[in-house]
């Protein structure tokens, strides 16, 4: 039996990883937004699952509730972090607000979760960080340019991370799903305030999407448009974590191998048809490194 600390385990993924996990008969500590959305699994699971309210923007908050996990349970195998939302809408488009709250939710708020952890692993030798991030930190496009940054962020920091904490016995895993058939894209949705100069570009067509706008394409519709199974995911997060070995990100939907392919790609092929140029601005006297 393992120890798992979930952000976010109430929707989407994180409730299917919640549920697969407390099935086989792991423990679970769950942290949600809104008290009372996890009562039926309480009952059902009793001891097996624990849970507290975390709002990812309260620093103080998060660390409390890290630190009173790993006391009152002794240790924690495996830390997922799971919590995140999308800001949609052209850059301009969103407020200074919206932007602030999106970073402070999807990057510091994982940041501040792992850091908190993360004397805990080193004292109890070891654990491993399960870091929720996208396909779309590989790329970005109009309409999504404020979510993807966000996920870029959390990639950049995560995979230093992942090297830093590996002296410790830490493992740490990058999973990049593509589009999954959760509420994600639309209750946890928030957009910015819409610009009539947009409207018409792409970033307007894909909030017009997003919002079920667009003629001839209701909710449900779009809902079947999106690959990624949940149910599906969640087991194959959880078997890279009982195999304990693996690469640092993990891709996850067929929309996502493909997806970070052409990004990677593209941007390999841009670099190739620099290289005379980067090297030419090279000093003449140079050291070479050892």
């Amino acid at each position: 039996m393992q120890t798992w600390f979930i952000t976010g385990a109430s929707g989407g993924l994180g409730s299917c990883i919640t549920r697969r996990l407390l099935d086989r008969g792991d423990r679970v500590a769950a942290t949600v937004r809104k008290p009372g959305v996890l009562d039926d699994l309480q009952a059902q699971y009793g001891s097996q699952l624990w849970q507290a309210h975390v709002d990812l923007t309260n620093s103080q908050q998060i660390v409390e509730v890290v630190e009173r996990a790993f006391l009152e349970l002794g240790t924690i195998d495996v830390f997922v972090n799971n919590a995140a939302y999308g800001l949609y809408g052209a850059v301009e488009e969103a407020s200074d607000r919206q932007i602030e709250h999106q970073f402070m939710t999807n990057v510091l708020g994982s940041l501040r979760a792992a850091r908190a952890a993360l004397p805990f692993f080193r004292k109890q030798g070891g654990g491993h960080i399960v870091q929720i991030s996208s396909m779309a930190g590989h790329y970005s496009i109009p309409g999504m340019g404020l979510y993807c940054s966000s996920k870029w962020a959390v990639e950049g920091a995560f995979e230093a991370l992942a090297k830093e904490v590996a002296p410790f016995n830490i493992k740490t895993t990058l999973v990049e799903p593509g589009g999954i058939r959760t509420n994600f894209l639309t209750s946890n949705a928030v957009f910015g305030e819409r610009m009539d100069e947009y409207r018409v570009t792409e970033a307007g067509r894909f909030v017009s999407l997003m919002k079920g706008e667009l003629p001839g394409i209701d909710m449900s519709m779009f809902n079947q448009m999106v690959i990624g199974d949940p149910d599906k995911m969640a087991q194959q997060i959880i078997r890279r974590v009982d195999q304990g070995e693996g690469p640092i990100r993990m891709a996850l939907g067929s929309d996502a191998y493909e997806q970070i392919r052409a990004a990677l790609l593209d941007r390999l092929a841009a670099l190739e048809a620099q290289k005379e140029l980067a090297y030419s601005t090279d000093s003449d006297d140079v050291v070479k490194q050892i």
